[in-house]
This record gives structure tokens, sequence and C-alpha cells, in this order.
């Protein structure tokens, strides 16, 4: 369950947790019309730091314009700025950011371009999105029945809210069926991602992981690994990936805002490797946590002091 904080800002002001409610026939609750980014601000020891800002600001911000929703009067440095007030006035020191932008109450209809674009930006304390316990045991997953949206249906690189219908089918089928994450395949049949995470594979000490065009998201944790890897010398490639590669790899782990990095011990129950975290996913996810929590330089200037 949510743990409710003070307050939210709501396109410029701040108001009461409780206060921020929408009509029932707001565009957005018929037709899925939202965009949003999941953002983490973490406790460092200079304070708390929200980890790379500027890249979620952007998508939301290429998210907007792809579904034709970026009226709003707000500018990059704007809402940037405004998620920093929204930690120091909720006064927290580590938290989950949620920015969403949601076309409104105003006419019925699918076109929806008439309605008002409402930005609600919210922070919340919020643990491990998989267990605490997962990010070093790994979780068991399977291959979903339901696959990843085609290229011409829906724009997977939009972090939009009607795309993740689409990933609760992933994520209800696998609890159901007692795992504890699903992993979808593309529309040609190639690996893809799980419900709300991007995916690696390493085989030979050599790092997979698929390309924008296999209906991934373009995840910022995703791109944090892809220049960390590069750095530590791990080869690492963008390629498509066949199901069957999955159940030979060596080690195979989910990234995100929420899964950080967390490792795959077995997939369909087939073990991965020895099915338990392998040293090159421990090697990214030491070196990924030594940085968002200050006790490594950040030479990338990925962490913006509250």
């Amino acid at each position: 369950m949510l743990k409710a904080t003070g307050k939210i800002w709501r396109n410029g002001e701040f108001i009461a947790w409780d206060d921020a409610k929408i009509h029932v026939l707001s565009h957005v609750v018929s037709y899925g019309s939202s965009v949003f980014e999941g953002i983490r601000c973490y406790e460092t020891a200079n304070g708390p730091a929200i980890f790379r800002l500027q890249e979620h600001v952007r998508r939301l911000v290429d998210s907007a314009k792809i579904y034709r929703m970026d009226t709003f009067s707000f500018t990059r440095p704007q809402l940037e700025e405004a998620m920093l007030e929204l930690v120091r006035v909720n006064a927290l020191k580590s938290c989950y950011i949620r920015p969403i932008a949601l076309r409104g109450y105003g006419e019925i209809g699918v076109l929806g371009t008439k309605n008002p674009v409402d930005i609600y930006l919210a922070c919340w304390e919020w643990g491990k999105y998989l267990g605490e316990e997962a990010l070093a045991q790994g979780v068991d997953v399977c291959i979903a029945s339901w696959t990843r949206m085609a290229p011409n249906t829906l724009p997977a690189l939009a972090k939009a809210g009607a795309n993740y219908m689409n990933s609760q089918l992933i994520k209800m089928e696998a609890v159901a069926n007692g795992y504890s994450e699903g992993i979808a395949l593309d529309s040609s049949g190639q690996v893809s991602e799980g419900s709300g995470e991007n995916l690696f594979v390493v085989r030979d000490g050599k790092i997979v992981t698929p390309p924008l065009g296999a209906s991934v998201l373009p995840g910022i944790t995703r791109d944090t690994i892809l220049t960390l890897a590069r750095e530590m010398s791990i080869p690492i490639v963008e390629a498509n990936i066949p199901r069957e590669l999955l159940y030979i790899a060596d080690e195979v782990f989910f990234t995100g805002t929420a899964a950080e990095v967390t490792p795959i011990r077995s997939i369909d129950r087939i073990t991965i490797g020895t099915g338990k975290r392998g040293p090159i996913t421990e090697k990214l996810q030491t070196e990924f946590f030594a940085i968002v929590n200050g006790s490594k330089p950040d030479m990338h200037g990925w962490l913006t002091k509250v």
C-alpha cells in the first residue's frame, strides 16, 4: 500500500495528498490517456539526491509529444525544479517520484485533444520492487503468453499508461502461476522485456540486451548499465535475443527504476547458470549502488542533489 506523504504538486501548486483527485469522466479514466515516469531519490551522505532527473523529465516530455499531449505550459527545467521542491516539501531522505501528465475533464470521446493536460508530481517511500532478498538471491520468472505491442500498434518508446494494460496481463499471469515476474516476447517472437523492466543476458562473459526495435522502453537504468558495462570493459551489445538463449544463459538480470538491478535465477523453472546472482550481475549491481548511494564519485553527473 502507498504510504501517503504531505503534499502533491498539481499544475504548479502544492496541494494536500488527499486533495489530488480527478473526475470519473476525465478522459484518462475511459481512454488511458496518460504518460508518466518513475524516478528514484536516494539517500546519500550529502543528503537526498535524485537519480538521472534530467533524463527522466526528457522522456516524460518525449512521451507527451508522441501522444500529442505536449500542450502543458511547463518547461523541462521547471519540472525538474518542481520535483526537487516536492522532495524538500515532504522532507524525505529517499523516495520514489511519480510525475504523470493526463488528459483531464472536458469533452468525452476518443480524440481528447481539446481536454486539458493536467500534471501531477507525487512522491512516497518505496522499497525494493521485487523484494529486498531478490537483489542477492534472484527471482523466478516465466515467459509470458502475452506478447509486447507490435511497433505499429502502440509506441513502446512512450511510457504511457495505456501500454501498462499489456504489462498488467504479463504480471498477473506470472503471479497466478507462482512466478515473481514475466518476460514478454515481441511480435516477431524475439525477447522483449519484463512487465516493467528491461532485460540483460550474459553468455561467455558477454552481455546482450534487446534493441529498442524489440518493443522495449528506452530505460534510464538500461542506459546506465550499458554505460557502466562499457566503462568496466565488459563486452555488451544490443541485438535480437531468441527465447531459447535465455535458458542456456550464464546469467540473466532485470533493470529498471523500481527493480534497479535484479538477477533472475530461473526461467520457466529452468535454472539459469548456478541458480543465483552471477559475477557480472553482481559487479554491475555493486557499481550501480555505489554511485546512486554516493559512496563512489558520480563522474557522469547522474545525481541531482535535493
